[in-house]
């Protein structure tokens, strides 16, 4: 069986989902685009395999004051000399050799083994992102797991949204867990690969992305470049 090689992590960082718009392409054809806000990222704590066991920057963002935080928060911050920011994210990363603490992370940051002035994400960089899908609340089977439902014709009564039976015979005399069922839909954490980056503003701290991108306006996204199938 021949195993696939998948690209590595090297390039990651956070942003905010602004909504959606479109733009022209050269040969004038609408694209959707979803417009990423992202403001530059300060390295608060760096782990390394063999003192955490694994690789990995914690990073934040923004600007929130010292007395707004709990004292093991503001003590964490001002053990490393950063600023406090809104949120302590981590971003797994292959190789954290090349990163120290305090440093700033942004758009316009070369990533590994580009030149200096290049971006982070260049102009057709495949790449996944990462975010809390928008809460649903309580649905039903058709629209939670893309049921058919039951015949709409004769025969049929008040049960043409129903899921259909979902119990066992005498034995075991119940529901096994994991059966699709009706219940809580969305407020998950949900990965879309392989998305293209359509333009880099490096100056407005944008990202424009072809798509849609998981979760509501405002919400936080894990932007990195792609592992399966990526270039």
């Amino acid at each position: 069986m021949k195993h696939r090689k998948f690209a590595m992590t090297n390039k990651a960082i956070v942003g905010r989902k602004v909504g959606m718009t479109q733009i022209w392409d050269d040969e004038n054809r609408i694209v959707p685009v979803t417009v990423l806000s992202v403001s530059p990222l300060r390295v608060v704590q760096i782990k390394r395999p063999d003192t955490d066991g694994y690789s990995a920057l914690q990073v934040t963002f923004g600007d929130v004051k010292a007395t707004k935080l709990s004292k093991p928060e503001a003590g964490h911050f001002d053990k490393a000399g950063v600023a406090p920011g809104e949120k302590l994210l981590e971003l797994r990363m292959d190789d954290v050799s090349e990163y120290e603490i305090g440093q700033e992370i942004s758009v316009g940051t070369a990533g590994e083994g580009e030149e200096e002035g290049e971006s982070l994400f260049a102009d057709g960089d495949k790449i996944d992102v990462t975010a809390v899908s928008r809460g649903k609340g309580f649905a039903g089977a058709m629209k939670r797991h893309n049921f058919a439902g039951q015949r709409a014709s004769h025969g049929a009564h008040k049960v043409h949204r129903k899921p259909g039976a979902v119990g066992q015979c005498a034995t075991p005399a119940r529901i096994f867990k994991g059966k699709k069922m009706p219940g809580r839909m969305g407020g998950e954490k949900v990965t879309t690969l392989n998305l293209e980056v359509v333009k880099t503003d490096a100056e407005r701290d944008l990202l424009l992305v072809k798509g849609a991108v998981p979760g509501p306006k405002g919400g936080t996204v894990v932007v990195r470049n792609a592992i399966k199938g990526g270039s």
